[in-house]
């Protein structure tokens, strides 16, 4: 595939795994945000894990995207071509050994951002912290075989070695990107983690102002992911293993993100957030008060508001999952949910609308536990779905995710007045009551049910599909809702003076 190539750009948007790749709320996002300024030139670098993990564009490229390049972090052609025993550099490994000792007084220790700096500036080619030598030296051999004895309780050394070099290998590559990219005016990170890295690392090196929008907080979904993952051994026997205590490989991963998520904090202005709740998680995880603010994402109202006239009087009977199917979105508790709603309203259906090749073992977890609960006439997997299609044919908009930023396919619920039932994760609470006084008097636009508790689910789903009043009093909060706070408007107007404020800042960058 060709892609776009250009001398100079005014934006780059710092992308990992997501658009134009994967498809989903903050994909959408990014695809607003693009073909809302027109005016600007913009330069995407995608990060991905490996070529093979994608398919092809599930978005076209706007026309303002003037350079895109993409990058696979975890593919073997980046490790060293020609194996070769080294010293290593010795101001190099002295970086790093002040960085381990800065680590260990914790993350509040004054000298420990200023040594993270400091070895990620020599990261970049011509430093003094190569990936030659952290993959061959002697020196760095005997850092990872102290730091092994000094806090590794697992006993097999082999995984440690080799975790420490997935980790951080991708650290290399993303200097030469940062060294390597065309000049540009701002940059516009979409997460912190390894996307976030690189922008800072170019705010640094270049002193290009760097913008950083978190939907969902990074760190918070990696520790989520961390949590989970059956990839992370723990080669300790039962005898050896605290059930309380997580294993240190799993520690090294969640510390490692935080401090990725610290970098980019320290070089960010502004660092915006989607709610209030997120925006006070960022200041907890280190980024400056002062800095931070909220941007809500909004909707299209006059690509749903049409939908209003072809919606029925009565609650249709049918409940839609909107959203990909992988386990944050707890897809299975959506599906024990129908069980319930199915033995008090056999006329109700369950539909999930998404994608379903992300995660094909969960997809299949969901498909058999179908089968099993016996709703194959209830619930469908209707796949990748238009959503103007299927607004006027549903009762209820329902998440049951485990967690959540400011879902925009709520906002699209609303404007086409369905009412929703969400877990309450990320922003739902909000979107669903209302975030002050002001709003809270618009009245609710669904309800809210704790996580992973179908039968909460099911009954609150039952409630408003039954009471035909309260579900069109629902219907009209919601519409007044998004029209009042939450439209593509608002939250252009907003980013277009955050544009401007940084491109400001570096006229004649480009």
């Amino acid at each position: 595939m060709n892609h776009p190539k250009a001398q100079s750009a005014d934006i780059a948007l710092m992308l990992e795994g997501t658009f134009p790749y994967v498809s989903g709320g903050v994909s959408s996002w990014i695809n607003q945000i693009i073909r809302a300024y027109p005016e600007y030139r913009f330069a995407i670098v995608f990060l991905g894990s490996r070529r093979e993990d994608y398919g092809g564009f599930k978005y076209p490229l706007p026309d303002n995207v003037v350079h895109f390049e993409e990058h696979f972090l975890h593919e073997q052609a980046h490790w060293h071509p020609q194996p070769a025993a080294r010293r290593g550099d010795a101001q190099g490994q002295a970086l790093v050994q002040r960085l381990l000792d800065a680590f260990d007084q914790g993350p509040a220790a004054p000298r420990a951002m200023e040594a993270f700096r400091e070895v990620a500036q020599q990261m970049m080619p011509g430093g003094s912290v190569q990936l030659g030598d952290f993959l061959y030296s002697k020196r760095a051999w005997d850092i990872i075989c102290g730091i092994y004895r000094a806090h590794c309780a697992d006993p097999s050394f082999v995984d440690f070695f080799w975790t420490v070099r997935l980790m951080l290998q991708p650290l290399w590559l993303l200097a030469r990107v940062a060294r390597q990219l065309i000049p540009v005016r701002a940059v516009h990170c979409a997460s912190t983690g390894y996307a976030g890295f690189l922008g800072a690392l170019l705010a640094q090196t270049r002193g290009v102002p760097l913008i950083l929008s978190e939907h969902g907080i990074y760190t918070k979904e990696r520790k989520i992911d961390l949590f989970k993952s059956e990839w992370i051994r723990d080669n300790r026997n039962i005898f050896q293993r605290d059930p309380t205590e997580l294993s240190y490989f799993r520690q090294m991963w969640i510390h490692f993100f935080e401090w990725l998520g610290r970098y980019c904090y320290a070089h960010a202005d502004p660092i915006l957030a989607l709610y209030e709740a997120n925006r006070l998680r960022q200041v907890q995880d280190g980024a400056a008060p002062e800095r931070t603010a909220n941007i809500p994402n909004g909707i299209k109202l006059e690509r749903f508001a049409p939908l209003r006239a072809q919606r029925p009087l009565e609650p249709p009977p049918v409940l839609c999952l909107i959203g990909r199917v992988v386990p944050i979105k707890d897809i299975k508790t959506f599906i024990r949910a129908m069980r319930r709603v199915v033995n008090q309203r056999p006329d109700a259906q369950g539909w999930i609308a998404g994608p379903a090749e992300e995660d094909p073992a969960y997809a299949e977890e969901c498909s058999n536990l179908v089968r099993s609960l016996g709703l194959q006439e209830h619930v469908r997997f209707l796949g990748m779905q238009r959503v103007e299609d299927l607004m006027p044919r549903i009762g209820l908009v329902v998440l049951s995710s485990i967690s959540e930023a400011l879902p925009l396919v709520l906002l699209e619920g609303y404007a086409a007045g369905v009412p929703a039932v969400s877990t309450d994760v990320g922003s739902c609470r909000q979107l669903l009551e209302g975030l002050d006084e002001e709003d809270r008097a618009l009245g609710p636009s669904g309800a809210v049910v704790p996580i992973a508790e179908p039968q909460q689910l099911a009954d609150a789903a039952l409630q408003l599909l039954g009471d035909t009043a309260a579900w069109q009093a629902a219907s009209r909060a919601a519409i007044a809702r998004v029209e009042r706070y939450y439209t593509d408007t608002l939250m252009f107007d907003r980013y277009r003076q955050v544009y401007e404020h940084a491109l400001a800042r570096t006229p004649g960058a480009a």
